[in-house]
């Protein structure tokens, strides 16, 4: 009987990762490079040296493609370029997401009486069109090779509400805070959209899961630590490093049998 080392296979495919520029997107650029994966980083944003030195000890150079995931055709331009350099991708992590930023106006992130619709519609464009073009184009790509494995990175606010008490100390401060509902709404999106486009592609090699992260640690100020981890039964945030086992499972081999799941990393923020 032959063995071979969990998620061997994985070695030399062809794995897409959005969001390179981001925390979590280029920390899993840098997982799957040492991996032996042929890395595509994809962003909007142009990274360019920056991120191709930072993967001086990897097998396959990775490559990086600028594109707009809220335009399909940027989108579609990015998918020809890359099986032009290196090949036709068979795994995908979307990791690219927009938020209102800790530090945005009242107008993001104030009360939601006061909300902007424009900035909800913003978050909304980016969070769930941006994510339904991209599996879009990938995913059918996959299915006419009849293979590939999809893979979205969702949060636990799309699954529970926010508790807008860890944000007291803000407003204690004088700053009228409060997490926005944009964000939360285009996350619960995904969970629909992953089990609809499992159904429909399972006959067609391509399976697509999601992971729901908690928050990841990014020297956040201490009175919102102090606040978040009263919610978090392990009582720390996530490392960045705790999302590589259960994306490595999820592109592998090792996970032929699923398909519409979701994966929860939360510390067991969920659980409470």
């Amino acid at each position: 009987m032959t063995t071979t080392l969990p998620f061997n296979n994985l070695r030399d495919r062809v794995i897409v990762i959005t969001g390179c520029a981001g925390q979590i997107g280029h920390a899993l650029c840098q997982h799957f490079a040492k991996m032996g994966c042929r890395v595509v980083g994809m962003d909007i944003a142009q990274v360019g040296t920056k991120f191709e030195n930072s993967f001086a000890q990897s097998q396959h150079q990775p490559i990086n493609i600028q594109a707009d995931i809220t335009d399909q055709q940027s989108v579609e331009d990015a998918l020809a370029e890359i099986k032009q350099k290196i090949g036709m991708p068979q795994g995908l992590i979307h990791a690219a997401a927009m938020d209102s930023p800790p530090d945005a106006s009242s107008s993001q992130n104030g009360p939601l009486e006061t909300l902007n619709i424009e900035d909800f519609k913003r978050v909304i464009d980016v969070n769930v069109t941006g994510s339904m073009i991209v599996a879009k184009v990938f995913g059918t790509a996959m299915a006419i090779e009849g293979k590939g494995s999809i893979a979205l990175i969702s949060s636990i606010y799309g699954e529970v509400s926010p508790r807008q008490d860890i944000y007291q100390y803000r407003r204690d401060q004088g700053d009228d805070f409060y997490k926005p509902v944009a964000y939360s709404v285009s996350k619960s999106a995904l969970s629909n959209m992953v089990r609809y486009l499992a159904t429909y592609w399972a006959h067609d090699g391509v399976r697509i899961n999601s992971v729901i992260l908690a928050g990841i640690f990014n020297n956040q100020d201490q009175a919102f630590l102090d606040g978040y981890l009263k919610n978090v039964p392990l009582g720390r945030m996530a490392d960045v490093d705790d999302l590589f086992g259960a994306m490595t499972l999820l592109l592998s081999d090792e996970s032929s049998y699923m398909t519409g799941s979701a994966l929860t990393i939360d510390g067991g923020y969920t659980a409470w």
